[in-house]
């Protein structure tokens, strides 16, 4: 693109930042000034960046800075910049004024992970014939030194496109099993609501499990408690259980027991299903996550989300690899018009410090060995 007047590179204040990551069209959550406050309570500072051209702002992000390596600090953008990755004149202005920044104030790497999409594909996770196809802007980022490295987010994702559903139509989409399982949580009188903040250790109590369960690490109950505090009042954040009564419960009848829960972030125009668990002792008889999912579905119908992000899969769909089951379950609310596998471009790294990043690099791969 051309621009008809010098671009500037310049400092934001988080309300600008917002208003501007609320109309781009690679906004997520990560690029929030409130999950810059999350990470500020980590020890982590905030740095609010854009490019104008005249008084239009082009581009925008918000950077995380801290000390990692040797006192050097790595300088960390999730979800973002919100930039326009294929226009290289813009792409190579931002990241250069970025880079020196970061250098005069003792970084030594940046760090990216942008909310982008690399590759149009199907819900089997096939190439689009016809579809978009951003490999220039992954050439833009390595002309400018950029490196691939391993993401910390998830790079392939579940979603429906719900844009216009109807909520009968789209049930009959589902396939049959998931039709089955959703009726039968219905049956059995599960019930689904959320919870306030009084009641996140339903939440944490029902994630922990699970995550023991499945050897992975659980947030610990304070990021859940912050999540709510920062995303709550806007409507972005809710936190779901399934319940029910249970023979052991039946003396009581005014005791529900939870039998899975769920955190869903509504940013924009998509609902994420960002964390889940469920409690192995009910799983199997009451299927409870089809009740959530259908609940939360029904909810992005109604208030005109345009997408239902099931979030994360392990890589492109393969049956012989791990995690595949997880794909499945998701792929059973769509069907070829609604579902679809996204797939982002991945995370960059650029050597601000070339013989600290290095260093550390070397240092990270002889610790792994």
């Amino acid at each position: 693109m051309c621009y008809n007047k010098t671009m500037n590179f310049v400092t934001l204040t988080p309300t600008q930042f917002r208003k501007f990551a609320d109309h781009h069209p690679q906004k997520s959550f990560y690029q929030t000034p409130e999950i810059a406050k999350l990470r500020e309570s980590k020890g982590w500072t905030t740095f609010y960046f854009g490019v104008k051209n005249g008084d239009k702002l082009l581009a925008a992000a918000y950077i995380s800075a801290k000390p990692s390596f040797l006192g050097k600090s790595i300088y960390y953008c999730p979800g973002g910049p919100l930039i326009d990755y294929e226009d290289r004149e813009l792409v190579d202005f931002f990241f250069k004024k970025l880079q020196k920044f970061a250098k005069s104030h003792n970084g030594y790497v940046i760090h990216i992970e942008p909310y982008y999409e690399l590759t149009e594909r199907n819900r089997d996770g096939k190439p689009v014939e016809g579809g978009f196809n951003h490999q220039s802007a992954i050439s833009n980022l390595k002309n400018l030194g950029f490196i691939a490295v391993p993401p910390e987010s998830p790079q392939y994702s579940f979603a429906l496109n719900i844009k216009g559903q109807d909520k009968d139509k789209l049930f009959a989409s589902f396939k049959q099993n998931t039709r089955n399982l959703i009726s039968r949580t219905a049956r059995k009188g599960i019930k689904v609501r959320e919870l306030d903040k009084s009641e996140l250790s339903i939440f944490k109590q029902i994630t922990s499990s699970t995550a023991a369960r499945r050897d992975f690490t659980d947030k610990p109950l304070s990021y859940y408690e912050q999540m709510y505090d920062l995303f709550h009042a806007k409507g972005e954040v809710k936190f779901i259980v399934a319940e029910t009564h249970t023979e052991e419960a039946s003396v009581n009848s005014s005791t529900l027991v939870p039998l899975s829960a769920a955190m869903f972030m509504l940013y924009g125009d998509e609902i994420i299903y960002l964390f889940s668990g469920s409690d192995e002792k009910y799983m199997h008889e009451y299927n409870a996550q089809y009740a959530i999912q259908w609940h939360m579905i029904q909810y992005a119908l109604k208030h005109k989300f345009a997408r239902y992000n099931f979030y994360g899969i392990q890589g492109l769909p393969d049956p012989h690899k791990p995690g595949y089951g997880i794909y499945k379950f998701k792929k059973g609310f769509s069907n070829t018009e609604t579902g679809r596998v996204i797939e982002l471009i991945g995370a960059f790294e650029l050597p601000v410090n070339a013989p600290f990043y290095h260093l550390h690099h070397l240092l990270s791969r002889l610790k792994h060995r």
